[in-house]
């Protein structure tokens, strides 16, 4: 059995200007193509990290329970693909506001959900806008693209300036348990790409979205929550928290219905 990890990135060992590189075998996103990727910066009372989040309504971030436990505030960036550099898109906010899910578990991962509430209502912009949660479970073998700024590979401990985003495939839950065994609840989803391609530290809170032909609109579908101990760049699977699966509780917490 591989071991699982929670996947949070301390600031102190992070230089966004060092690389340049991509999320594991992804590409640059362009300015507004995911309108609503958010970058926090969390601290607590011993450290401050980094992870991803989605803006879903314009008071409300969704993020991983990993990315608010224990946190005294946040800083948030919407707007922009960049962490560092000038960028006339970028909106900055402060909050110390949160909900973490009250049967998120720390050890295993599971209920790996928490919610940030922005100080006052924002208005959407052409870079700002909210992403619509999954109104349905995930299907297996659904093509999906996850995104983030985290770490490119194993060995370079440092954010990618740019978001970076890349196609995987979202695999059942049986075939991930022959990975990491009974750990995988029914409330997560492994994907996975078409070599080495997926998340990596840093991307702890980062969206996993599906493209909506119906509706043509793209669907949050899933919380990025663990990586493989053997590491980013191994063929194992990355694991998200399914979305659908907690939307009623993250309905009932922000009001919003998508």
């Amino acid at each position: 059995m591989k071991v699982v990890f929670g996947f949070l990135l301390l600031i102190f060992v992070v230089d966004p200007s060092k690389e340049a590189g991509r999320i594991i075998g992804g590409q640059d996103a362009y300015a507004g193509q995911f309108s609503f990727a958010a970058a926090i910066y969390t601290t607590t009372q011993n450290s401050r990290f980094f992870c991803g989040g989605s803006l879903i309504g314009p008071e409300w971030i969704l993020t991983a329970g990993q990315c608010v436990n224990g946190a005294i505030s946040f800083t948030i960036h919407l707007g922009s693909n960049v962490l560092e550099g000038n960028d006339p898109n970028r909106l900055i906010l402060a909050s110390s506001d949160y909900v973490l899910h009250p049967e998120f578990d720390p050890n295993t991962l599971v209920n790996d959900v928490g919610l940030i509430k922005l100080r006052m209502a924002i208005s959407y912009t052409e870079y700002i806008q909210k992403v619509f949660m999954a109104y349905g479970d995930l299907n297996d073998y659904t093509n999906l693209v996850a995104l983030g700024w985290g770490q490119t590979s194993d060995s370079v401990a440092a954010l990618s300036n740019e978001l970076q985003y890349v196609s995987v495939v979202a695999v059942s839950n049986a075939e991930c348990r022959v990975v990491y065994g009974n750990q995988i609840s029914d409330q997560m989803v492994c994907v996975a790409g078409a070599y080495n391609e997926g998340t990596c530290t840093g991307d702890s809170g980062s969206p996993l979205v599906h493209y909506d032909s119906v509706s043509k609109s793209i669907r949050h579908v899933g919380i990025s929550t663990f990586i493989s101990g053997n590491g980013c760049e191994s063929l194992d699977p990355s694991g998200y928290t399914r979305t659908y699966s907690y939307k009623s509780w993250i309905t009932n917490v922000t009001g919003i219905i998508t």
